[in-house]
């Protein structure tokens, strides 16, 4: 005998609420082990392989490749079985759910006493015993085995469960209070997600409708009866911007794109922000990293990079100036020091701008920081961050120097206070020593939480980083 289980998207942690999927790793018919990994996804913060806490074999897959799904909507359904029937060996006799919240039962159950129970964490899902061996084989008429030990009378078929159709409601908590603070009726909103699922992306054109002036944009919303989605209605031109072209692309806003787009604005909303900067000789900080790199020779370890060199002096400065490693808690109206410097830094990836973290960056020499940087750079650029390693920072360093840009103005990693940006070190005239000379200038730019602090501590923190470039001997009086 058999039961069908519904796997649903788990808690993936951090605070997300939603995934994309990126890519199936099982079909319809396949036998799956448990904790064997059954989709991969693209969350907000990464890539992640989502394992399967079941074992037997796949009945449905809920959602093509590419279809945005809130946390707790269902995945795929498992028929589970005994080893016999499912001729996998995915998972012994199964009668109940593999601890709380396994699952939903839509088949029969075997009586056959407790089901196995996952290895993995996943939130909602059961754990406790050990993690079988992965395996996918895909035998023929696979289905058909699982109800092959019941009687021809008695056979139960294994449902399919099936979308109920017209619009959906909204299941994801902040897209509810979004609707909510724009005073928006999501009965009137036709849903882009699957089945009419209202998504952000549906919400939040529908706010820029609203917020268009009357002259450039009707202020209707979109409907079911007046666009068949909200990006639809979007598309309508404004008499300012003038007709969209024909041709136009249109990338959806998700994953880490997303992210860094909600990040950024929330950034802009809620931080006043100002930004001071100033030009630097980096001669003698160059002199120092060649010395450092040249010490042990060819069989000497990593060399440090110029980016360690400038996280090692943030921290520096951040322990003169913690005003700058805070937050504001705006329900408190407070302003929290952090004791601990957790060091964030930008890192350009084919997926997008993302900001791994080192942490407890203070504690930390230049090599040691060097050595993480490099580490998490790689994970980045492979896909395969954590969403730990991107979260937690309390200041972010952003070295847009890589880019052979001088300077800018950046943005601060909300919920942060400050952000510091470094641009190309050049050959430039300078005056040194009483005299014109050639020397390697960089620019320093400090964006901060004008909340935190005033202009004076903003200023005597970007003061004392360019003492410490132009002079690296300040740095170790301070050590």
């Amino acid at each position: 005998m058999a039961q069908v289980l519904e796997f649903k998207l788990p808690d993936l942690g951090e605070g997300l609420t939603e995934a994309e999927i990126v890519r199936w790793l099982v079909e319809v018919g396949d036998v799956v082990a448990i904790d064997q990994p059954v989709v991969e996804v693209e969350t907000a913060k990464a890539m992640v392989e989502v394992p399967c806490p079941y074992g037997g074999v796949v009945t449905a897959r809920f959602g093509e490749e590419g279809t945005e799904l809130p946390v707790g909507a269902p995945l795929l359904t498992v028929a589970v079985g005994s080893q016999q029937e499912t001729g996998s060996g995915a998972g012994p006799d199964t009668g109940s759910g593999s601890g709380a919240g396994a699952g939903t039962v839509t088949g029969v159950d075997s009586g056959s006493g407790a089901a196995e129970s996952s290895g993995n964490v996943l939130v909602g899902y059961g754990t406790g015993a050990p993690v079988a061996r992965r395996r996918r084989v895909r035998p023929e008429a696979s289905v058909a085995r699982v109800s092959a030990g019941t009687p021809a009378g008695d056979a139960t078929p294994v449902p399919v469960p099936v979308a109920e159709p017209g619009p959906v409601a909204v299941v994801s908590p902040p897209v509810r209070k979004l609707a909510r603070q724009h005073g928006l009726d999501l009965r009137k909103l036709a849903g882009s997600g699957p089945d009419g699922l209202i998504l952000r992306a549906d919400v939040e054109a529908a706010i820029r409708i609203l917020e268009e002036p009357a002259t450039s944009l009707s202020t209707e919303v979109p409907t079911a009866g007046t666009a068949t989605t909200a990006g639809a209605a979007s598309a309508r031109p404004s008499a300012a911007l003038g007709a969209v072209a024909s041709g136009a692309e249109r990338i959806p806003l998700r994953g880490v794109r997303g992210a860094v787009a909600d990040k950024l604005a929330r950034s802009r909303r809620e931080i006043p922000d100002a930004t001071c900067w100033v030009d630097a000789d980096a001669t003698e900080l160059m002199a120092a990293r060649a010395a450092m790199n040249g010490a042990g020779g060819p069989s000497a370890g990593p060399k440090v990079s110029v980016l360690a060199l400038m996280a090692r002096i943030c921290t520096a400065a951040l322990a003169r100036f913690p005003e700058l490693n805070s937050t504001v808690d705006l329900e408190a109206r407070e302003i929290v020091r952090l004791p601990e410097i957790h060091l964030g830094f930008a890192a350009q990836t084919d997926r997008g701008l993302v900001v791994p973290v080192v942490r407890d960056a203070h504690n930390r020499n230049a090599e040691s920081i060097g050595a993480e940087i490099a580490r998490l750079t790689e994970a980045a650029r492979a896909g395969r961050l954590t969403p730990a390693e991107l979260t937690g920072g309390t200041f972010t360093l952003n070295n847009y120097g890589v880019f052979g840009v001088d300077g800018s103005t950046p943005i601060i990693n909300h919920p942060e206070a400050a952000m510091l940006g470094v641009g190309r070190i050049v050959p430039k005239p300078w005056v040194h020593g009483g005299e014109l000379a050639v020397r390697q200038v960089v620019q320093l730019s400090l964006t901060f939480d004008h909340r935190v602090c005033d202009g004076g501590t903003a200023g005597g923190f970007l003061r004392y980083i360019a003492d410490c470039v132009e002079q690296p001997a300040v740095l170790l009086r301070t050590l």
